[in-house]
């Protein structure tokens, strides 16, 4: 069986996960979009920079509508694909289940 230390991990793991996520998107946003990723000398380059708010606000809604959109579809079309074979047995009314047993 699984200890309770082991499940206070995975539960603070699979809490802090989105967390961290969202900072390293503000991190790329921030530093990638306003500075650049090939200009390793520093050489002014203003004549070659796409401006950042109608190119890649766009770009960057794009590919949020269509994540959501793929991820919107798949729960509408089929919501049992990423679910547990385990919660469609039927149930035994006479048996307590091993794991609530006293």
């Amino acid at each position: 069986t699984i200890g309770d230390p082991t499940l206070k991990r995975f539960f603070v793991l699979h809490f802090l996960v989105p967390f961290v996520m969202l900072v390293m998107v503000m991190i790329h946003i921030l530093y990638l979009h306003d500075h650049g990723s090939s200009n390793p000398l520093g050489v002014s380059s203003d004549m070659d920079c796409v401006p950042f708010h109608p190119y890649y606000s766009a770009s960057d809604l794009v590919g949020i509508l269509a994540m959501v959109s793929i991820n919107v579809g798949v729960c509408l079309v089929a919501p049992d694909y990423f679910g547990n074979a385990a919660n469609f047995i039927k149930a035994d009314p006479m048996k307590t289940p091993i794991h609530i047993q006293p």
